[in-house]
Parts: C-alpha cells; sequence; structure tokens
C-alpha cells in the first residue's frame, strides 16, 4: 500500500470519538488471491453463505444444521478452530478496519489458543487485510479533519487500539505543524460565536479547554485564544497567562 493512501473504510471507522463507528464503513477490497493466501476458503467475505459459527449457526442466526464436535473456536479439532477463527476477524473486519491488537483480544475473549490466533493474524496480515501502518495514517488523517484532534490525542487514541509506538510516531509526525495551528484556529473560531456576552476570561478559559481536550498544547492554545480574543476587542493584557509548562 502506497504511502498516505487511505484504505476504504478507515475513515468511517474514525468518525466516533470513542472508537465506534456511526456509520457502515465499506471493507477494503481483497483480491480472491488474497484471500486464498491468508488460507481463506473462498466463500466470500465473512459473513457470506456457507459461514458457520460456533454452535452451528449461521451468520444471519439460522441453524446450519452442523454441529460443533469441540474445540476452543468451535471446529472440530485444531484445522477448525484456526477456521472459525479465521471467520470471526473476517467479520469484525467486515464491519470495520481494526488494528492486529484489536484482532488478537477479539480472538483471546473467545478463548482461541494463542498459537491458533498467531497463525491466522499472520495469514491476514500476509493477504493485506492487516495493516497497521495504513490504518494510524488513515485514522490520524480522518480524526484531525474530521474532529480536529491534535497529534497528542491521535497518539493515545492508536495507542489504546495495540498500534506500536513506532507506527504511531510516523503516523502523527506526517500531521503538518501548520495544518495543526490551522486547525485549532479554526475550533477556537466556531466555538467564539457561541460564547460571546460572556466574561472574556471565562471565554478564555472555555476556549482553551476546548482545544485542551483534543490534545493542543497550552501554549499554542493561549496564544490562539488571546489573539481570538483580542480581534473582537478584548484587553490582551487583562486576559490570563498560560500556566508554566511542566518539567
Amino acid at each position: 500500500m502506497s504511502q498516505g493512501a487511505l484504505p476504504q473504510g478507515v475513515e468511517s471507522a474514525c468518525a466516533d470519538p470513542r472508537g465506534t463507528a456511526p456509520e457502515k464503513p465499506e471493507r477494503p477490497g481483497a483480491s480472491s488471491q488474497d484471500v486464498e493466501s491468508a488460507g481463506i476458503e473462498s466463500t466470500g467475505t465473512a459473513g457470506a453463505t456457507g459461514a458457520v459459527l460456533p454452535g452451528g449457526q449461521s451468520p444471519g442466526g439460522r441453524s446450519s444444521g452442523r454441529k460443533s464436535s469441540g474445540g476452543a473456536a468451535g471446529g472440530t479439532g485444531a484445522a477448525g478452530g484456526e477456521a472459525a477463527a479465521r471467520e470471526h476477524c473476517l467479520r469484525l473486519l467486515t464491519s470495520s478496519p481494526r488494528t492486529r491488537a484489536q484482532l488478537a483480544d477479539a480472538l483471546r475473549r473467545k478463548s482461541v489458543p494463542d498459537d491458533v490466533a498467531d497463525r491466522v493474524l499472520d495469514r491476514l496480515t500476509a493477504a493485506g487485510l492487516i495493516d497497521d501502518e495504513a490504518f494510524a495514517q488513515a485514522w490520524v488523517q480522518s480524526r484531525h479533519t474530521g474532529r480536529g484532534l491534535a497529534k497528542r490525542a491521535l497518539a493515545a487514541e492508536l495507542r489504546r487500539r495495540g498500534v506500536a509506538d513506532e507506527t504511531v510516531n510516523d503516523a502523527v509526525d506526517a500531521l503538518d505543524p501548520e495544518q495543526e495551528e490551522h486547525t485549532a484556529r479554526a475550533l477556537v473560531d466556531r466555538k467564539l460565536r457561541s460564547t460571546r456576552g460572556v466574561d472574556p476570561t471565562k471565554r478564555m478559559r472555555r476556549l482553551v479547554g476546548m482545544l485542551a481536550r483534543k490534545g493542543y498544547s497550552p501554549a499554542l492554545s493561549y496564544r490562539l485564544v488571546k489573539e481570538a480574543l483580542a480581534e473582537e476587542g478584548a484587553d490582551p493584557e487583562a486576559l490570563p497567562e498560560p500556566p508554566p509548562p511542566n518539567d
């Protein structure tokens, strides 16, 4: 995948600040060759006809007439358990892109043995269905554009989703500082309209707090808010100064 390319579906998954996807994203396309290289039978995407869940149910909730004969993942021995684990991952990836760590956690909750989970995740990664670098790049661009989040908040969100520190740093470092400041200024301008008539000191606290929650530094937040209030006629000298930086 080329640097900076946004896989389809990631942007929808990034739309909500708590990590949930209010819109159903499109699945990043995978060719039949990709699926076969991952060791997945060509039954279409996860949830297609022929996929069987543990307990013998189809994804639509109807019984397939086939019973699980054991195994933590609902298959018949190791092969069946691995197939069921693959199906579970594919169903999750169909709903929204996931990191490798998120899928590993999902398999752990299904009591899939670690060695089985590793094999499944390795094959999905080799097929291009798991790509933490692309996920992180798309997450940063989408969440910054859609929610106005700064580098610090974006990095925290990616780490909570199990993305490696080096990958996180590469993704957030790609965000241009001038773009970050432009976005912060636009956030202040929008919020100013709803705080007109409020005491300037209170307005400043509210506006700086809004930027802080989105991950902007105190120094940048105070500077931008003070400039915006001064443009409206507030006395800059009467406005509070930013707190000293932490050592």
